[in-house]
């Protein structure tokens, strides 16, 4: 086993910051950030940032490879542009972060299992799905609307993927007698190999590779290869290609076709064709300020204004709507504002170079000693199918009345085009505003996800396959996850959960292990803080990885200024919302939209 491994070190390594994490940690185990006054509990999250910064980034890059995705000779738009497969952003090492790279971690490699089948299948996952995960009634959360789970799909088609799994050799999980699986045993895909691993070297911790770009790139719109990005581009003023029907284009060639990918589905497509809207739209902008620019400059401009609005819209709309905490609210805020606050950036711009005062955005390009990556514990936690409705009441911005009662299937896969097809998006998008979505809790598992038709003809209980995937991929368990995330492990079934009846529930499925309760349950389980749709724990991860795919980004730090977005490119990444994106594409939504101050916050509905 290889044991020694670059990480963060040296990083606020000082008597005073030793002194403060130290008290910060202490102060989180004995009271929490949650239960501190807004000042003192930002002060806290500092500390437990800091703390994880030190101590949980691993890199995996620095493991034997081969058969890396080749790095396309160095250009000098590449200084300027976000290339399509993600290289170049850091121009030292422009492999870092490209699709085909490998997942970090936020656990050491020492600590990374590889995936023994008795491990793996032991207690049995479909069991856990059944008994722990089904959905008994819908439990919603509030109040915030369905948007929110649409969203989450959208980020995740930009952020990571491990591919399409190997049909062979799958991981077979038995069923008990009274499992009315249609199949006996129940088969999961595997994972797909790292295809940079030397063969015979499994004495090497087991490693994957993302798919798709480790950055924000808004690379769910922009494709992340030349021939995707010539497909979706229209060849003229920098634009994307929209269909006259307001909808985007679908490929012909069937192996294209993302509505045949496990996954799609309306909500995502929604989103993707309103931020392919609102890049046209910024090209319009730019092309009325600089009239003699090419269709490539016009494209590359709006790219980095659309991802960075992207990128601002989830750190300051969407994720104060999920963990709704006065604190947790402040902190995010102060990520991209700094604690200076939005006023004063608007009137004077950075008045720092701390990003603790002034925000990340245009500050100091860093990595923290660890070459950038998403995390196999960053997928891991946001495993949050709960999001998602079963049942469907699509209705009329205008009138309020019923369009389309329907369930999850007839709004996934080819049928999210059928749908897109007869339903206009203004009322579409009033109707994901006004329904919310459901809390991420146990016995809230989607019925049809637990029963997933693919668009290959498989059917998958994704519950099972969270769970399993998380074992499989070398993700700790609940209470060694939380050790290693500084925080203290559940001692009993009863400390895991402030609900008896869960306590007995889980306790029964795990044979009365706490040890080898997995980090699903017990984050399901867990007691959230006040005003989260998930849980404490994930949001560490969070609390590390969020700030980190910005300050890791020189397209966010250092190169977010005026000579490569240009100002007016700023201007509106500064001056627009989730709010003002719909109602600039769809003024329908415009009376639903009145009185809210947060576009992901529960819509009134029509009276």
């Amino acid at each position: 086993m290889v044991n020694s491994e670059p990480r963060s070190r040296g990083y606020r390594d000082t008597p005073p910051w030793r002194l403060f994490t130290a008290l910060t940690e202490i102060v989180d185990r004995l009271v929490g950030w949650d239960r501190l006054p807004v000042p003192l509990g930002v002060l806290e999250l500092i500390g437990v940032r800091t703390k994880l910064r030190q101590d949980n980034l691993h890199d995996t890059s620095h493991l034997p490879a081969v058969n890396t995705p080749p790095v396309p000779d160095y250009s000098p738009e590449f200084l300027v542009n976000r290339t399509a497969d993600g290289s170049y952003n850091d121009l030292r090492e422009p492999a870092m972060g490209m699709a085909g790279s490998r997942f970090g971690r936020n656990i050491p490699l020492a600590k990374v299992v590889p995936p023994d089948k008795a491990a793996v299948l032991s207690p049995n996952p479909r069991e856990i799905s059944r008994a722990l995960l089904t959905r008994t009634s819908f439990v919603p959360a509030g109040p915030v609307n369905s948007l929110v789970a649409a969203w989450l799909q959208f980020m995740i088609r930009d952020w990571f993927s491990h591919g399409t799994g190997p049909t062979e050799n799958p991981w077979e999980v038995p069923l008990a007698e009274d499992d009315p699986w249609p199949e006996r045993p129940m088969h999961i895909m595997r994972t797909r190999t790292d295809p940079t691993r030397p063969a015979g070297r499994e004495d090497l911790p087991p490693t994957t590779v993302n798919v798709l770009t480790h950055w924000w790139d808004g690379s769910q719109i922009y494709g992340i290869t030349p021939d995707e990005q010539q497909f979706l581009r229209s060849g003229s003023d920098g634009k994307l290609r929209v269909l006259d029907n307001g909808l985007l284009p679908m490929p012909d060639d069937p192996a294209a076709d993302p509505a045949r990918v496990p996954g799609f589905w309306l909500g995502a497509e929604l989103l993707r064709t309103v931020f392919a809207l609102e890049h046209n739209a910024i090209c319009d902008r730019l092309r009325e300020q600089y009239r003699s620019w090419s269709d490539e400059e016009l494209f590359q401009r709006a790219r980095l204004v659309n991802s960075a609005l992207l990128a601002k819209i989830h750190t300051v709309e969407w994720t104060p709507a999920v963990i709704s905490h006065p604190t947790t609210v402040a902190a995010l805020r102060a990520n991209w504002f700094g604690i200076a606050g939005e006023r004063v950036q608007r009137l004077f711009g950075r008045i720092a170079d701390s990003e603790v005062i002034s925000g990340i955005p245009g500050g100091k390009t860093d990595h923290y000693g660890v070459p950038f990556s998403l995390t196999e514990e960053f997928v891991a936690v946001y495993r949050m199918h709960p999001l998602i409705r079963d049942t469907w009441h699509f209705r009329s911005a205008a009138t309020d009345e019923t369009l389309l009662d329907c369930e999850f299937p007839d709004i996934a896969g080819a049928n999210a085009v059928k749908v897109l097809n007869t339903i206009d998006m203004t009322d579409l998008l009033y109707s994901f505003g006004t329904l919310p979505p459901g809390l991420v809790t146990l016995h809230n598992f989607p019925k049809h996800l637990q029963e997933f038709h693919r668009p290959d003809g498989h059917v998958q209980d994704l519950a099972a396959t969270d769970i399993l995937r998380s074992r499989e991929l070398g993700v700790p368990r609940y209470n060694e996850f939380r050790r290693l995330l500084h925080l203290a492990p559940a001692a009993d079934f009863h400390a895991l959960t402030g609900n008896p009846h869960w306590a007995e529930e889980i306790s029964k499925a795990y044979h009365g292990k706490i040890e080898d309760v997995d980090l699903t349950v017990g984050m399901l389980a867990e007691r959230r803080p006040e005003g989260f749709a998930f849980s404490d724990t994930a949001f560490r991860v969070f609390v590390l990885m969020a700030s980190r795919r910005l300050n890791s980004d020189r397209f966010f730090t250092e190169y977010y200024t005026p000579a490569v977005y240009t100002q007016t490119g700023l201007d509106w990444i500064r001056d627009n919302s989730m709010l003002t994106v719909l109602t600039r594409h769809y003024p329908g939504l415009r009376p639903a939209l009145s009185g809210l101050t947060n576009a992901f916050a529960a819509w009134p509905v029509r009276p």
